[in-house]
């Protein structure tokens, strides 16, 4: 029996429709039409083009299509790990060791010339006049004023020394500034490029040797006075002065450590003394131990190697010549001369890695926590890719107020 032959007792049938009328009605075919086959193509929306380059990609529509990926540079585009940050300075002399180890060369050959050639004729000066005085009191006050004129002959290398030590501060940081952008400067290319910045970074490091100098001669003068009352008030004033140099070389070793970038942001931001340091200390805040036992692991590595060079040489010298000539005859002078000559050498090769490398690292330092801290990376990466494009790009290491100038506005790029 079916749904639509029941009935209620006593009733009649209800009407209904017959089953195949229901069947065809609850499956119209009308109600579902088919889709439409022949629409116009130009009906279909069409895709929207991109506003702006993805990452890693030139702007749409650019004629210039794809671009190679940038080839690796002295840095990783990224924040560094403590090892890279350790090696890279190392890495710098391997990468362009004409350019880098040759200016740390010139550096030390003209702090050692500069040095020979003051003092030099000045010692044959006071030796042929002490041997040319009449008697002691002429020689006793010869050798009084030679005492004087060697300490202002002094200022001579010092001064320029730190000409030299500036300017190859401003060599090593365009130097580490630009192999991270994957370039490869030649030596004339690197001097121009730091002379421009060679008078504020020649003010900072007066500065500094300034400062050293008046806190020794403070120290000096407070032990001489001293010297003037009886024995035991000189032994307190040393103990005293021991505490108090203790103490400074701390306060000396923080502000090292917090102004250790300004000659990196004098040279690549282009900016006065005071902005510098006020850019190195911000920099250095929450990185302070990284920075310093960086600083600190990479001077102990070269002091031993140095250490470990140099004393070897000089050691076996000695011994070879009292060999030859254990009673003093001077029949190993020659060996001796050698020993002197080769020491000096292999200290002026030492003395220029040594300056190459601490240099070159207070630059990798000062990229890498530009990295972490104001996403320097990502500009670096933007950056090369825009330059291998044919792009117009501007200067990289600008500081933040002033990166994100639009190039349309400068002269051309900041850094070429």
């Amino acid at each position: 029996m079916s749904d639509h032959d029941w009935q209620a007792p006593g009733g009649a049938p209800a009407p209904g429709p017959a089953p195949d009328a229901a069947r065809s009605a609850r499956f119209d075919p009308s109600a579902f039409p088919p889709p439409s086959v022949e629409a116009s193509p130009s009906a279909l929306p069409a895709p929207a083009a991109p506003t702006s380059p993805m990452y890693g990609q030139v702007p749409y529509g650019s004629p210039l299509g794809w671009t190679p990926p940038p080839k690796p540079g002295l840095l990783p585009l990224h924040p560094l790990g403590f090892g890279t940050v350790l090696w890279a300075p190392f890495k710098v002399l391997r990468r362009n060791p004409a350019a880098t180890f040759g200016t740390g060369l010139v550096v030390q050959l003209v702090s050692v010339v500069a040095m020979l050639a003051v003092f030099i004729p000045f010692m044959v000066f006071v030796v042929s006049r002490v041997e040319s005085a009449t008697d002691s009191a002429d020689a006793d006050a010869l050798m009084s004023g030679a005492i004087g004129g060697f300490l202002l002959l002094m200022l001579v290398p010092i001064a320029l020394s730190l000409i030299a030590g500036a300017f190859l501060q401003g060599v090593m940081v365009v130097e580490v500034a630009s192999g991270t952008l994957g370039e490869r400067l030649r030596f004339a290319a690197l001097w121009k490029r730091a002379a421009k910045r060679f008078w504020p970074l020649l003010g900072w490091t007066a500065m500094v040797t300034g400062a050293i100098v008046v806190a020794f001669a403070f120290f000096i003068a407070i032990i001489v006075v001293a010297t003037f009352f009886d024995p035991v008030t000189v032994i307190v004033t040393i103990l005293v002065m021991i505490l108090a140099g203790l103490g400074a070389a701390v306060v000396a070793a923080w502000l090292g450590t917090k102004l250790s970038l300004v000659p990196s942001v004098i040279v690549l931001e282009g900016v006065g003394i005071g902005t510098a340091m006020k850019r190195s200390w911000r920099l250095t805040d929450g990185f302070f131990w990284r920075t310093f036992g960086t600083l600190l692991l990479v001077g102990f590595i070269l002091n031993l190697a140095a250490q470990v060079v140099v004393q070897p040489v000089s050691l076996i010298g000695t011994i070879v010549a009292a060999i030859i000539d254990p009673t003093g005859t001077g029949a190993a002078i020659a060996i001796t001369v050698v020993t002197m000559i080769v020491t000096v050498i292999l200290s002026l090769l030492i003395g220029a890695i040594t300056a190459v490398v601490q240099a070159a690292l207070v630059a990798v330092i000062y990229i890498d926590l530009r990295m972490r801290t104001e996403a320097l990376d990502l500009e670096l990466v933007r950056h090369i890719e825009q330059r291998d494009a044919g792009l117009p790009v501007t200067d990289p290491y600008a500081a933040p107020s002033t990166a994100t100038a639009p190039a349309s506005t400068a002269a051309g790029p900041a850094w070429p």
